[in-house]
């Protein structure tokens, strides 16, 4: 689930703990290595350059050390920036001790892996831009114009090649991860969400429900004589029956919020953000949906449909459960094939 701090960020960051190991492993790193090579090693060098490269070590440090213990307090833009604010610290760096060579130039790897692994496409591009007019300053100050324009070169493919690299793999792995999120969350025979997955979902509507959200109303629907179609036109059958039931649930849905799972069997559910009106006409026009179906042995199957909404008739997930269970029972001990609707005594 994500944070309410990743939710207002107005741009991608796919993992905000690794984003912030990612930073602090580069800050404490940093910060004794420019310490030692920019300060120590260089002790008699010009005031002002040790000053500075003394000062800069600590704010390495600090941030760090922040990004290693207490990354939420940061605002969300930083985690933007950083990207850019390394290439500039790297840049300024390699300008203030004259560095042209290219072991100083692989620091600029870290801003664009950062920005290509746990940022868009398009900022870790920029990244690159960044990077390339960075290294551009650097080397034509300090080398000569030839072999300063053959490294520029050679560093900026590198680097938009590296992040084309890094955003395919990231890309592959994104749609790896939606199919066996898909596996796990959804039922092989019908398509819609499992009881995992339900389950997450109503106690998130649920709670947000109580707090003064929209409403959530539960709708569990039972197959009637589910057994006696096994029994009389065989599994196969049975199966494409419960397919037609899933596919009504999902084809009277008219919004967004709006989710169907097979908990097992022949039971289903569906979850909508709406009141115990408009979950009922919710109802009526999945059973008009199933009983438009076609070309199954025995006609559609009916089913019987109990509903309960939060907060009108339970303030809890399970309460809201227990509640929407009774009224599907109401409807089968009244005959089966109809709907009914948890009272407020129940």
């Amino acid at each position: 689930m994500r944070t309410r701090r990743e939710i207002a960020l107005p741009f991608q960051l796919r993992d905000q703990h690794g984003a912030s190991r990612a930073v602090a492993y580069l800050m404490l790193a940093g910060a004794p290595y420019n310490l030692v090579t920019g300060v120590l090693m260089k002790l008699g060098g010009p005031p002002s350059e040790l000053i500075a490269l003394g000062v800069t070590s600590v704010a390495l440090f600090i941030v760090g050390v922040i990004c290693w213990r207490r990354p939420e307090s940061l605002a969300p833009r930083f985690w933007l920036l950083i990207p850019f604010l390394a290439t500039a610290v790297v840049t300024g760096l390699n300008f203030a001790t004259e560095d042209a060579t290219t072991a100083a130039q692989l620091f600029y790897l870290w801003p664009l892996l950062y920005a290509a692994r746990f940022l868009s496409p398009r900022v870790a591009y920029v990244t690159a831009m960044a990077i390339s007019a960075g290294h551009a300053c650097v080397v034509f100050n300090y080398a000569p114009m030839g072999q300063a324009l053959t490294d520029w070169i050679a560093m900026a493919v590198a680097m938009v090649m590296t992040a084309w690299v890094v955003i395919n793999l990231n890309q592959r792995n994104d749609r790896l991860r939606a199919v066996l999120e898909e596996q796990a969350t959804s039922d092989a025979l019908t398509g819609a969400a499992n009881r995992r997955a339900f389950d997450e979902a109503l106690h998130l509507a649920v709670r947000q429900a109580v707090r003064g959200g929209s409403p959530a109303a539960l709708v569990l629907i039972d197959v009637d004589h589910f057994k006696q179609i096994n029994d009389t036109w065989g599994h196969a059958a049975g199966d494409r029956a419960l397919r037609a039931v899933a596919d009504a649930l999902r084809a009277a849905g008219t919004e967004s919020q709006h989710l169907v799972a097979r908990l097992g069997g022949d039971e289903f559910a569906v979850l909508l953000r709406c009141g115990p009106e408009e979950a009922f006409r919710y109802a009526e026009r999945a059973r008009a949906e199933l009983d438009a179906t076609e070309g199954l042995p025995g006609g559609p199957p009916a089913v019987s449909i109990g509903i309960g909404v939060a907060p009108h008739h339970a303030r809890a997930a399970e309460e809201l459960q227990r509640v929407a269970d009774a009224a599907l029972y109401q409807a089968k001990d009244g005959g089966r094939g109809r709907t009914s609707v948890v009272s407020l005594a129940s």
